[in-house]
């Protein structure tokens, strides 16, 4: 293994890569460098408040873009066919992790959720992880729908099913929601039949429904969502600090670091709220531009997507498009008060380790479907000699 493939920014093969390849390389890096700008600003005064380390928070940040960074180069360079043969294995694990994290004692409640585990003093979000994997098992299960057997079908969709329920149950609708919708899109992606669609979705939304019933911090979220400023003091309070600070914005913004917001009146302001602060620093100016490369980042994507060799890379690419875009842009919505309050990252921009990975090996998967795309097919010697007897003339041709 060539290790120039470990170390970010020097790889110097990428110059024989397809143009789509090298685009998607260096908008994933430009995404990165304005996360980690927006997690320093975000993040300095709380870390300086509580351990008097204004740095702590974005070295973490670093150390996590760095480590994200082997596996996306790693899997920039592995053949697909390979990652897309141990990806059931991979889900597998994953979905332990998770229903590990609902037994009592051993994972950590957060903020009234249990989604973590620590592995010694790492952090460690098993539902975030999960996200790329699902997206590989679901393009290949899908892709090849129709050649399998109703016991198969069924046993994979009530493996994801059950991903789906253990997010829920941490309980994470907002993850939870994404991966359904997800999982529904590369589906209809790969030509199911629409009945069986439309069951699967108000399937989904009865549960989401249920979800909401049953708990009523949910329901108090989305009621809040709807007029945030009758409740500014207490469940509108989140929404309406972000509100404020992205309105105070304006349009160039207040400059960077310059943000008011951030400073403890915008709660988790370095996490799923990093996109107010953002705003508010950078204005609509910066909030233009960061909507500009999320379209060019999808538009790639789905050249990426038609130009596949094979169904199941196509499926991936979309699933990944999803997946970063779609989530993206699910927090957008959030912070700007379009869509109820949910506590889902912005990927490469919120602070968090097991986002920061996911969405390197999910960005690095696309670049991967988008270079075997534009390589040569490999034939084999025995394929050769098989053509080259197809085109010598036959005795017959030769005597007439």
């Amino acid at each position: 293994m060539n290790l120039r493939w470990l170390i970010p920014f020097f790889d110097t093969t990428a110059q024989d890569w397809a143009i789509e390849a090298r685009l998607l390389r260096w908008l994933t890096f430009v995404w990165l460098l304005v996360g980690l700008v927006a997690v320093f600003s975000a993040s300095y005064a709380v870390a300086d408040a509580e351990i008097s380390n204004g740095l702590h928070y974005f070295k973490l940040q670093i150390f996590w873009v760095l480590l994200g960074l082997i596996g996306f180069n790693l899997i920039v360079h592995f053949p697909l066919r390979y990652i897309i043969g141990i990806a059931d294995w991979c889900l597998l694990v994953i979905l332990g992790l998770i229903l590990v994290t609902l037994l009592p004692g051993i994972g950590t409640t957060v903020n009234g959720a249990t989604r973590w585990l620590f592995i010694g003093p790492i952090p460690l979000q098993p539902s975030e992880l999960m996200k790329p994997f699902l997206v590989i098992q679901s393009a290949r299960i899908f892709s090849k729908w129709e050649r399998l057997k109703w016991s198969t079908r069924l046993t994979w969709l009530g493996i994801f099913m059950v991903v789906v329920a253990g997010i829920l149950l941490q309980p994470n609708l907002s993850t939870a929601s994404l991966c359904g919708m997800m999982l529904w899109l590369i589906a209809l992606a790969a030509g199911l039949p629409y009945i069986q669609l439309g069951g699967t979705a108000c399937a989904g939304l009865m549960v989401a429904t249920l979800s909401v019933s049953l708990r009523s911090y949910q329901r108090r979220r989305i009621l809040s969502f709807l007029n945030p400023w009758s409740d500014s003091t207490g469940d509108g309070y989140q929404l309406s600090q972000s509100l404020l600070a992205i309105g105070s914005g304006g349009f160039w913004g207040s400059g960077f670091g310059l943000s008011q917001q951030k400073l403890f009146y915008l709660p988790i302001q370095y996490t799923d709220f990093i996109f107010a602060v953002f705003a508010e620093e950078f204005g609509f100016v910066g909030c233009s531009l960061l909507m500009l490369m999320l379209v060019v980042y999808g538009t790639l994507a789905l050249r990426v997507a038609l130009k596949a060799k094979t169904e199941v890379h196509r499926l991936i690419a979309i699933g990944i498009m999803v997946l970063m875009v779609g989530q993206s842009l699910l927090n957008i919505g959030v912070a700007s008060g379009a869509l109820p309050t949910t506590g889902l990252p912005f990927p490469l921009l919120s602070y968090g380790g097991s986002s920061m990975i996911s969405s390197l090996l999910a960005a690095g998967l696309l670049i991967r479907i988008a270079r075997e795309s534009s390589e040569a097919t490999v034939v084999s010697l025995s394929d050769r000699r098989l053509q080259r007897d197809r085109r010598r003339p036959q005795p017959s041709q030769r005597a007439t």
